[in-house]
């Protein structure tokens, strides 16, 4: 029992850069409190004693503002950051290292009996809250962003984002680094197009790029074959953008919202 604990703290110093030592976390950290009453209460409800079970989980709600049922499979070094608001459901499975943001929900829809509830593999993480509503499983090393709404199966490595929730198509190395030399070829700093800021103006201007590359390939190789032809055409040279002119539409980075 005691290793797990030790196990537990370790973990919030690999995902926490605000953990100082180990007596703050063991004695400020709700995320944890949370986990360790439910490892109570969740072996109460496998021995049958489940009002006790119901009862220890209702005093670990009080105490810490995160509910977890007492039937719910949680597995080794999940981590609870602020955790305030946290709703996790009978038959909702988790597996190992997975990370939850405050306001999450593991939920169902619907009332029949049985699996409700999803299944997060290893290495999930969710925002802040994002609600998971189903008996569906969202694979290895998936994230759902803050504020999603998911109600279908994320894949492996997938990010899920927005309502309902949506898989974000990470862009090829290949074509990002198309998208990058267009965007300096034109004097354009793409600060939009970064896969961790998935908006829609970044992809549209991803989108842009890809037009403006494409272009540009067919322009180059149509006066290719001009000149193959015998032509003395020559393309201009494209007009200079000043960078003064984008001076307006630069964004600054997007601040913390964890609280830390």
């Amino acid at each position: 029992m005691f290793e797990r604990m030790r196990e537990d703290i370790r973990s919030v110093f690999h995902r926490d850069p605000a953990a100082r030592n180990s007596f703050e976390v063991l004695t400020c950290y709700p995320g944890l409190h949370a986990i360790w009453v439910h490892r109570l209460a969740h072996w109460l409800w496998c021995a049958g004693w489940k009002w006790l079970a119901r009862v220890l989980s209702n005093f670990g709600r009080w105490m810490t503002g995160i509910e977890i049922h007492p039937g719910a499979k949680i597995g080794r070094r999940f981590f609870i950051d602020h955790g305030m608001g946290i709703v996790i459901g009978e038959t909702a499975e988790i597996g190992d290292d997975v990370t939850l943001y405050q306001g999450v929900t593991l939920g169902g829809t619907s009332w029949n009996a049985g699996k409700r509830h999803p299944t997060l593999e290893d290495g999930v993480v969710v925002g802040a809250g994002a609600k998971v509503l189903g008996p569906f499983t969202v694979g290895a090393g998936a994230k759902i962003g803050s504020n999603a709404v998911v109600t279908k199966p994320v894949p492996a490595g997938a990010t899920a984002v927005g309502i309902p929730g949506r898989i974000i198509v990470k862009v090829d190395d290949e074509q990002e680094a198309k998208r990058q030399a267009i965007a300096e070829k034109f004097g354009f700093d793409a600060y939009g197009v970064s896969q961790d800021m998935p908006d829609p103006i970044a992809r549209a201007i991803g989108q842009l790029l890809d037009h403006l590359q494409a272009v540009d390939a067919r322009l180059e190789g149509m006066c290719g074959a001009l000149k193959a032809l015998g032509s003395d055409y020559c393309a201009k040279d494209l007009p200079a953008l000043r960078d003064e002119d984008f001076a307006e539409v630069k964004v600054e980075p997007v601040a913390d919202v964890r609280g830390d």
